[in-house]
This record gives C-alpha cells, structure tokens and sequence, in this order.
C-alpha cells in the first residue's frame, strides 16, 4: 500500500465527526449527555494525533454495547464515601462515562481535603487516560490516573500473556503554556498503535512484539497474535504491574488475565481505575506553582539541542499543537477508518454525514 492509500481526503471537521459518533452512541441506546461524552473522547483523540484511540475505535465499543457487555445506561454505585476517598462500582458502564464521573468526583474531593482518590471497579476500557487527567489543570489540581487492561504482554522471562499495558497519566497546569500532561502504556508501544499499523497496511517498527514463537516481528497481525514487549525490558514490567495493583487488586476489580479488551465485545472488560487528585493551593499558591512550572518548562526547552533536533518539546506540548492544527484544518483519517465507519452507518441505520466519500 503506498502512503497516498493511508489516508482519504477530504478532511473531516472534528465537530461532524464528533456529530456522526455521538448518532451512533444515541443509535445503540446511550443517553445523548453520554454519548457527546464518549463521541468527544474519541475524536479529541484523533485531535491530539492519536489515532490508535481515535474514531477507529468506535465500532469496537458499539459492539461492546450491542451485545450488552457494556451498558449503555451508565448507573455507577457508590460503595464507599469517606471523606478523601471514595470507591465507585462501574457496574459495567461506558468507561468514558463512568471515568469522567470519577475524575470529577477526585477533583471534587481534593478541593475539600487537599487530596482526593477514587477507586472505581467493575467500568470498561475509556480511550485515552489524558482526556481526564487534562480535567484538574483548570481547577487548579494535578490529576493521577491508572487503569489495567487485557493481558499484551508476558512477565519478564515468562512466554504467556499476563501483564496489560496497564496505561498511567498525570496531568498538571503550567502557567502561560499548555498544561503538561503524560499518558503513556508500559509496553513497548499501546496496542492500538498496532491495531492502526494493520488498518493502514504499514509495518510495525522492530522491538514492538514477538509472533507467537516470540520471533521479533514487524507484521502487525503477527504481533497481535503475539506478545508485545515492554517498554524499558524489565523496568516497563515492574510498572505495569504495579498498576494493575492499583487499578485492578486494590479496587476490587479483574486484574491480569481477567482483564478483556475493548476488542473483545463478547467478554465483560472487569477494568479497574484509580485516580489521585492534588489540590495545589493546599501546597502553595497556585501563582507560584505555575511560575515554578514556567521556569521549569523554559528550562528544559532551553536546553542545549543534539544535532538535527530543532526544537526540544516537553509532555503534551506536541499534543496541544496538534490539537489546534487540526481543529483549525480538519481531520485525516485512514481509508479502512472511514470505511469501517460508513460501514457502521449502514448497520446503525444514520446518517454517514461528514464522512469522506
């Protein structure tokens, strides 16, 4: 496949993508508030550059709420409300849903008592951790997230899948600039990043995944049936371990293999999440926090350059831009993408509006 079949044109505008995914979510019996939620994590995903958690997404979750492993109603309980802490039981609700609720709910708490954390159990796969963490900067909070997910890869000398890339975030305000956000997985890269090299037709980089002989590999469709590698050799495991302790044992949800994907439409996800809210106040002005964050940013992209680097970027900078690049011009997105999702459409019965032809 050459480059110019990766992509189909013309661009998309995010907010009739944002308009098609959100009839999709309402087509499935999702209440509309919901699904602009849900419609809004995907394509501010795709906003950002990252695909892998984009649109391309959204069949597998109507799958998922079609055949009921995920419930369109959301109706999380609350099991423990203790001050600084609370524990949710996701009742198989929209991940998306029920994490922005949680995240609202951390934030709420830290605002009280300085620090807020909410444990949440029994939810679903959610897209991308930074769309909640990104949530506290405004409210003068630092935002911790860890989930688990579906196991990818093996434990350190093990041949079997037991470990998820278990995905962590943090998310803080930086003064003048964008806030400065992490989100990453454990492994060598997010399993979606393969799900969107096969979508595209394109090779895999080599040190992502094993076939399932664990031969290095640059096929996607043989990593998938495969084992990806952790990021860091053993360092990447030990972390993504500790956030299944987080996340799955310490919430009271699945953790390792009892994990399933959002892939997976016939199996109940059993994802745990915790969240970590920090009041900055409680620990200085926040004035002076963002200064120290604008001296200490100005820091980092002052640094001296290696060769053929023109500029040096710090976490989520590069997301903001893209972000604003391409709310300004539209979307691109690959040819299988749009083809899955009019697909989708004809199943759905609505409207493909402003899909690509």
């Amino acid at each position: 496949m050459s480059p110019a079949d990766v992509f189909t044109g013309p661009r998309v505008a995010a907010d009739r993508l944002s308009a098609f995914a959100t009839a999709a979510y309402v087509a499935v019996g999702m209440p509309p508030e919901d699904a602009g939620l849900a419609a809004d994590t995907l394509v501010q995903a795709d906003l950002w550059g990252h695909q892998s958690h984009g649109v391309m997404r959204l069949p597998w979750y109507v799958a998922r709420l079609k055949a009921g492993t995920a419930r369109p109603v959301a109706a999380p309980e609350q099991i423990v409300d203790m001050g600084a802490v609370g524990v949710v039981d996701g009742c198989d609700g929209m991940g998306q849903v029920v994490t922005a609720r949680a995240a609202r709910d951390a934030i709420r708490r830290a605002k009280a008592h300085g620090i807020g954390a909410v444990a949440v159990r029994n939810s679903n796969h959610f897209g991308t951790a930074m769309y909640y963490t990104l949530m506290a900067p405004p409210e003068g909070c630092i935002l911790f997230l860890a989930t688990n997910a579906s196991p990818a890869m093996a434990p350190w000398g093990g041949r079997a899948k037991r470990v998820g890339n278990n995905p962590w975030s943090w998310a803080a305000p930086a003064g003048r600039h964008a806030p400065l956000v992490l989100d990453i997985a454990n492994t060598a890269v997010a399993r979606g990043k393969i799900y969107l090299a096969r979508q595209r037709g394109t090779r895999i980089p080599e040190g992502w995944a094993v076939d399932a002989r664990g031969t290095p590999t640059t096929d996607p469709e043989a990593a998938l049936a495969g084992i990806i590698q952790p990021m860091a050799g053993h360092k990447g495991y030990g972390i993504s371990v500790v956030m299944d302790m987080l996340a799955g044992v310490l919430t009271g949800s699945a953790y390792g293999p009892g994990v399933n994907g959002p892939y997976q439409a016939e199996k109940r996800s059993g994802a745990g999440h915790l969240l970590l809210a920090l009041n900055i106040e409680v620990f200085q002005p926040r004035a002076d926090f963002e200064a120290r964050m604008e001296a200490m940013i100005d820091g980092l992209k002052g640094a001296p350059r290696a060769d053929g680097v023109d500029e040096i970027f710090y976490p989520g900078e590069i997301e903001a831009r893209a972000d604003i690049a391409n709310r300004r011009d539209g979307l691109l997105l690959p040819a299988d993408t749009v083809a899955d999702l009019r697909k989708l459409a004809r199943e759905l019965g609505i409207e493909p509006d402003g899909l690509p032809a």
